[in-house]
């Protein structure tokens, strides 16, 4: 079995930067927008605080999510602690979703109450700076997903996105309940607001609750993993395919074929042999191969029913 070590602290760096990023990024919004949700009285505004407010809980509980994430197999988890990050996920998708709920209640009741905003270019100036501070750090989070395929960052980054649209929201609708003289577009807007964020914390928890399901890798993946393994010449076949992925970290198991003569020492070799080859395409996945000689057919119910990725070396190209 391949261990990966190197990648995953790699990947546990990177995750606990960006989830640092996000802390300071919140807490430098969170009193900008306290002032101007003061100063203005926009219930739009007013929502983006609460949601800012919330961006700080999710990115503490992100750092936190991502830290345990990064920590080594040890004995009571074998498997490592990855699917801390997707816990970490769900978490941020709740505080998502409350966050939507309350702007919507206060918005609704902004609409039917007919109060008014003021001092339009506070609220305006202070969303600016955030549209500049949140463009900032997505860009990072970006950089940092490509990387590390981190479920915890990916959800921080499907949040600050809505935040993003809504700080352009909020100066939208100062400008038009202000400027233009469109009254109730500012709890109109806090309204759409509302529905956006509710949309983003469902799409943000599939993925989340993929890993904790153990979901198998999208069948694309699974087909390539499959086309480099049975390029070895020594491998008659291959059949129950097993894959899943906790945080940084996949895992893959699955049974081949060899010849019923070959000795221990020299199956031991090709075993070798073909995981280097798949470190080589799939950095940091851990293996777990079962040899089979030859013909070998598990009884019924000690098996998996045998998938459409069953395979043997000569329908592959030559290596």
């Amino acid at each position: 079995m391949s261990s990966g070590h190197p990648a995953h602290e790699a990947h546990g760096s990177l995750t606990t930067r960006a989830a640092l990023a996000s802390v300071a990024v919140a807490l430098f919004l969170l009193g900008l927008k306290g002032y101007a949700a003061w100063a203005t009285g926009s219930v739009a505004m007013l929502g983006s605080l609460a949601d800012t407010g919330l961006d700080l809980l999710a990115s503490l509980i992100t750092l936190y999510g991502v830290r345990i994430a990064a920590a080594p197999a040890d004995r009571d988890h074998r498997f490592g602690h990855g699917k801390a990050e997707a816990l970490a996920a769900l978490a941020q998708v709740g505080i998502i979703a409350f966050s939507a709920l309350g702007i919507g209640w206060r918005a609704f009741d902004r609409l039917l109450g007919g109060e008014e905003t003021a001092n339009a270019e506070y609220g305006i100036g202070v969303s600016a700076l955030a549209v500049l501070a949140t463009l900032g750090l997505l860009a990072y989070q970006r950089r940092v997903i490509a990387r590390t395929r981190s479920v915890a960052i990916e959800t921080d980054h499907v949040h600050y996105q809505s935040d993003l649209l809504l700080n352009l929201a909020v100066i939208a609708a100062l400008v038009l309940d202000q400027y233009l003289g469109l009254t109730g577009a500012d709890p109109v807007f806090g309204i759409l607001i509302a529905l956006w964020l509710l949309f983003g914390a469902w799409r943000a928890s599939s993925r989340a609750v993929d890993q904790l399901m153990d979901r198998e890798w999208p069948e694309e993946k699974r087909r390539r993993f499959v086309e480099v393994a049975a390029r070895h010449p020594a491998l008659k076949g291959l059949h129950d395919l097993r894959t899943r992925t906790s945080g940084a970290h996949d895992f893959v198991q699955f049974h081949v074929w060899v010849d019923p003569g070959m000795s221990v020492a020299e199956a031991h070799r090709v075993m070798d042999e073909v995981e280097h080859k798949l470190e080589a395409e799939f950095p940091g996945v851990e293996i777990l191969i079962h040899i089979d000689p030859e013909g070998q057919v598990d009884q019924p119910g000690n098996k998996l029913a045998e998938t459409d990725l069953t395979t043997a070396p000569e329908e592959q190209p030559d290596a």
